[in-house]
């Protein structure tokens, strides 16, 4: 029999060690084959709430957030561009790429959770903002990944045209905020360990070969 796992996956789409901690996750879940059954559940972290509508650009933002300077900042972005490359994912931000509010996308991920295609839409909304570069807080490009994702199109726009599960998503954040989740992604197994950010999958691996070996919670 598998060892069933939760998996609470708090991230944020404008992170880029997030989808390569997931799609980590995702090789050593497969490494493991029926050793492991995961339930994955995405939850919400944003990590620039106030950014505003038209977004900013991402060598001033990384210059004036952290003290980074141009240089720096370009080898960080080639550092990571290899590291999610050597997960199967393309990594398309240069000098010119923009970060944007995310707080629609998770609006719409906690929907799409409801349904059970939040992976779908997670890796979706990952692609449209860091393969496409595109803006994660335009509706028509939220509903372009929708699409992809195979949800609904036109219960998305009802949704990005209302404030239907705002609070929901902010109750979200809070609450993990609350459990001491102050960076991302944050990966929580059975709500009772912690593995923090954008592991190789040989580290996701171990962590949960060793997690699955351990008596269940009772």
């Amino acid at each position: 029999m598998p060892r069933r796992l939760r998996i609470d996956f708090v991230s944020d789409i404008s992170c880029p060690w997030c989808i390569i901690g997931l799609r980590g996750l995702e090789i050593a879940l497969e490494r493991l084959g029926d050793t492991v059954e995961a339930d994955i559940h995405f939850q919400p972290f944003e990590l620039n709430p106030a950014m505003a509508p038209e977004g900013e650009n991402i060598v001033e933002h990384i210059g004036r957030k952290y003290g980074a300077t141009p240089e720096q900042s370009a080898a960080n972005r080639a550092n990571i561009r290899e590291r999610a490359a050597s997960v199967g994912f393309t990594m398309a931000m240069g000098d010119d790429a923009r970060i944007y509010n995310s707080f629609d996308a998770h609006r719409l991920l906690h929907w799409a959770e409801i349904g059970g295609q939040q992976a779908a839409l997670k890796h979706a909304l990952f692609d449209s903002y860091f393969t496409r570069g595109e803006d994660i807080s335009n509706h028509d490009v939220l509903v372009a990944a929708v699409t992809r994702a195979g949800l609904d199109a036109v219960e998305a726009r009802a949704i990005l045209s209302s404030d239907r599960y705002a609070t929901e998503v902010r109750e979200a954040e809070r609450l993990w905020q609350g459990r001491g989740i102050q960076s991302v992604p944050a990966i929580v197994i059975d709500n009772r360990y912690l593995i923090s950010g954008g592991q190789p999958p040989e580290s996701f691996e171990q962590a949960l070969r060793q997690i699955a070996a351990e008596p269940a919670a009772a």
